[in-house]
């Protein structure tokens, strides 16, 4: 009895470091290629990799270094986008320019939607079309969101009503689009994932 008892835990020992053993291999896996993607300048590859890396093993030595290196992957990111995104957009409704319906929706409207983007608020206005006056509807803190302490998210803000929105600006830097991806509540974050709002923008100082 004491011989199988034996032998059974030495199966549950080596069952256990075989899948230590494939955790530190794939671990390794994943910080090489996002290593990799790093030195092309692929960041955006590579924060997800380091993510990856860091949630496999996250006290081992590469858990270490890539949660560091998300941390820094993130603020670059930032900064790329904030690069693109300071200054003033038109809201040119929930298609891409290049939808061949959106001129006909949006172009005979009486006031634009207009976004001024700063370093710290957003800032939302109404524009009539024939005076070109403007009017502030809405001044906004510009704050990033952050689902979980060193988490890869690097375009999703949050606004005062709790709505989360991804931003995206195309490689030309004139157009931005955003889309509501989460809300916060009581109960925490709701994802959505249908029936998203969407919004497109383009630069226009």
């Amino acid at each position: 009895m004491k011989r199988k008892l034996l032998f059974i835990v030495l199966l549950i020992a080596l069952k256990t470091v075989a899948q230590n053993n494939s955790k530190i291999a794939f671990q390794k896996s994943r910080y090489e290629l996002a290593v990799a993607s790093y030195k092309k300048a692929d960041f955006e590859k590579a924060i997800d990799l380091f993510y990856v890396a860091s949630k496999i093993k996250p006290d081992s030595e590469i858990g270490v270094e890539s949660i560091k290196k998300v941390d820094t992957l993130k603020t670059i990111l930032r900064q790329n986008i904030m690069t693109h995104a300071l200054g003033t957009w038109k809201m040119i409704g929930d298609k891409p320019v290049w939808a061949a319906k959106q001129a006909s929706d949006y172009t005979n409207k009486d006031f634009d939607e207009i976004v001024l983007i700063t370093q710290n608020e957003i800032l939302f206005y109404q524009r009539n079309t024939k005076t070109q006056e403007k009017k502030l509807i809405k001044t906004e803190k510009l704050a990033y969101y952050n689902k979980e302490q060193s988490d890869s998210l690097f375009s999703d803000i949050i606004l005062s009503d709790g709505t989360i929105w991804n931003c995206n600006i195309n490689d030309d830097g004139n157009e931005l689009h955003v889309i509501n991806v989460g809300k916060t509540g009581e109960n925490g974050v709701e994802k959505i994932t249908s029936n998203n709002i969407e919004r497109f923008y383009v630069k226009v100082k």
